[in-house]
């Protein structure tokens, strides 16, 4: 498990002026993307968030003086994907953060060379910013599983397996987005109450789910299990993720395999991966109640109890055509926090990698959908109008139950603690169109 080091330093400041005091991006993040300048057929290539600037690591690959292991990581992190770089393990990880961070600070020799490398992030593109060969998707709240549990089975909300078992299905990759996305409103088979047959329809039930992304590093190979104990060195880092649902399409298809079509035509991520070292300040207990059941041995460990949980805290706002034509500011629909996760990330590595199954450099997890003990807390819409039943007010007279053409979903993503340095995820938005 990470820990602290020089990199993450409150008092450090940066040549960089937006950096110091930056919500999302201080000196103490770094987070990663790849991106290239706005309508330009430029090649893409790895960059590091700093204030409201990129450094373009395709510069100081060529020329920015690095040296050893670090002007290999970097040499990898400029390409047009990260996963070379994500392959490399946490000592290039963490060579690279260490050299970015001294590079960057305050009366470094670099900064005058290193201004040239800078791009304003208001002028770049970004594309998900590695090759995804897999992408999985958890059910980790707990708080999540028993709301939806309670609309369709309200006398036995929480299935036997939950407390057990990590809970997941495969997704489909090549419909990741970053964030910017847009997409049509999906068509896919419905049946109505009381229907004698379904039908081939848009759906009428769109909604969002507020999750994070885990990419990760190091794989492992075919019949080699990750353990508890070694699986954080196989995580990259964070993002934002969208995982867009059909809850209309989902609930005709769903038995007996689980989500299809209604889950496999947008994902939307955020384009910045916050890496696992930049979050060791914000490192928490992973707490179970009392009656909870003790996991299973291959699922527990001390450090993953004393500081396996991370306190991201995490906001979901609309964005509606009308609000976007009175140049009014998103509605706030709910906050929560990824600490109120039932599992760890360290866990699902280890759970999904048990049987032999082999992880690859990019591979994604999806947190599945956060929503935290209070009513307000929930990540989803469906909780939010009790399975479409209430209403939601977004002001001046407009409301939703579920997503309408137009709408547009921000998620925010932050840490902060005392005696440490707030960072950020930035944003992750998308657009769903009309069919």
């Amino acid at each position: 498990m990470t820990s602290l080091n020089e990199t993450h330093d409150p008092k450090l400041q940066s040549w960089v002026g937006s950096a110091n005091g930056h919500s999302d991006f201080p000196i103490q993040n770094l987070p990663f993307a790849v991106f290239r300048r706005r309508g330009s057929d430029e090649f893409w290539r790895g960059g590091v968030a700093i204030g409201d600037q990129i450094v373009d690591l395709a510069q100081v690959s060529a020329n920015g003086q690095l040296s050893g292991v670090a002007k290999e990581a970097v040499d990898a992190a400029a390409l047009p994907r990260l996963n070379g770089f994500m392959s490399m393990g946490p000592a290039a990880w963490s060579e690279l953060r260490r050299a970015l961070s001294r590079a960057l600070r305050e009366g470094a020799p670099q900064a005058t060379s290193w201004r040239s490398f800078l791009v304003p992030q208001a002028e770049a593109d970004y594309r998900v910013p590695a090759e995804v060969g897999d992408y999985t998707d958890f059910y980790t709240s707990i708080h999540h599983a028993t709301s939806v549990g309670r609309l369709f089975r309200p006398d036995n909300p929480l299935l036997p397996n939950y407390k057990w078992v990590p809970i997941g299905y495969h997704g489909r990759s090549s419909t990741l987005g970053v964030s910017g996305q847009s997409f049509k409103r999906p068509r896919g088979q419905l049946s109505a109450p009381g229907a004698q047959m379904p039908e081939l329809s848009p759906s009428r039930r769109m909604d969002y789910e507020l999750e994070l992304g885990i990419f990760i590093g190091g794989g492992n190979e075919i019949g080699e299990p990750i353990s508890i104990d070694a699986a954080e060195e196989h995580v990259f880092g964070l993002c934002l993720l969208n995982d867009w649902s059909s809850r209309d399409i989902q609930s005709w298809e769903y038995q007996p395999l689980g989500p299809f079509l209604s889950k496999n035509f947008a994902t939307t991520l955020s384009p910045w991966i916050v890496t696992s070292e930049a979050l060791a300040p914000y490192r928490t207990a992973w707490k179970r109640t009392g009656d909870d059941p003790k996991p299973l041995p291959y699922l527990d460990s001390q450090a993953n109890s004393e500081r396996g949980a991370l306190d991201v805290n995490l906001e979901v706002l609309i964005e509606t055509q009308q609000m976007r034509e009175r140049k009014a500011p998103p509605a706030r629909m709910s906050s929560t926090s990824y600490r109120h996760a039932y599992w760890t990330f360290a866990q699902l590595v280890t759970h999904h990698t048990v049987n032999g199954c082999s992880l690859r450099p990019g591979d994604l997890f999806g947190s599945g959908t956060l929503s935290g003990p209070a009513a307000d807390e929930a990540g989803s819409l469906l909780e939010l109008t009790k399975g479409g039943k209430e209403r939601v007010d977004l002001g001046d007279g407009e409301t939703r139950i579920f997503l309408e053409d137009g709408d547009a979903v921000i998620f925010r993503g932050w840490c902060e603690r005392q005696g440490a340095v707030r960072i950020g995820f930035g944003e992750v938005r998308g657009t769903m169109l009309p069919a």
